[in-house]
């Protein structure tokens, strides 16, 4: 069975988790990281060096970094659509795939630890004001090239939503005023639909 390290409040474990239920995997998640602890420990730093998460461990092989774990899982158990059936289409995943974490991520991760970790009195209003800003003016680049078609690469959902996907619901779901972006909202809501998606990646923010 196909184990995932880490726990489920991690937005990059739930990227791991929504992709192996669209896949129809069976896997057993086990707590690891935050308040649960666990990944400063020498089994888990043996596993993963960078003692971050999620891991994943799928018999003899171990993978970490979750984008990686997500073109891993469509590669060894996806088919059309969620593994694109062209090299085009998988450069393209790949290309939105690493967006997010080269360009979204880290606006996206002021806003969280400003907003969920930090308490009201304590926060930095600057810092807040230029990740606000810097984030709307990136999911405004996502909202216009989704203008065109209903998921990253076309009419079909793939392994390219994934790891935006899941930052989607952060960016709709936590609390402060956002730029009207129709098209990726209409984004997110398709992804809403799906039993996984709702299961796996629409938690409580914390």
């Amino acid at each position: 069975m196909i184990k995932v390290l880490g726990r489920p409040n991690s937005v990059n474990v739930q990227k791991v988790m929504w992709c192996a239920a669209e896949l129809g995997l069976e896997v057993e998640r086990t707590d690891i990281g935050g308040a649960f602890g666990g990944n400063d420990q020498p089994e888990y730093l043996a596993q993963n060096p960078n003692g971050r998460i999620p891991t994943l461990v799928d018999g003899d092989h171990v993978q970490w970094e979750s984008n990686a774990i997500v073109r891993y899982l469509c590669d060894r158990y996806g088919s059309a659509p969620w593994q694109p059936g062209t090299a085009q289409l998988r450069g393209h995943a790949g290309q939105w795939m690493d967006w997010y974490v080269t360009s979204v991520h880290p606006p996206m991760t002021t806003l969280f630890w400003q907003l969920v970790r930090t308490p009201v009195g304590e926060r930095d209003p600057l810092a807040m004001t230029a990740a606000l800003n810097e984030a709307g003016k990136l999911w405004a680049i996502l909202d216009r090239h989704l203008q065109s078609r209903n998921y990253i690469l076309g009419d079909e959902v793939s392994m390219a939503d994934i790891p935006l996907g899941c930052s989607a619901y952060r960016w709709h779901c936590m609390e402060f005023d956002r730029p009207d972006l129709p098209a990726l909202k209409a984004w997110w809501q398709r992804l809403s639909g799906r039993p996984a998606y709702r299961e796996h990646v629409m938690l409580p923010i914390t």
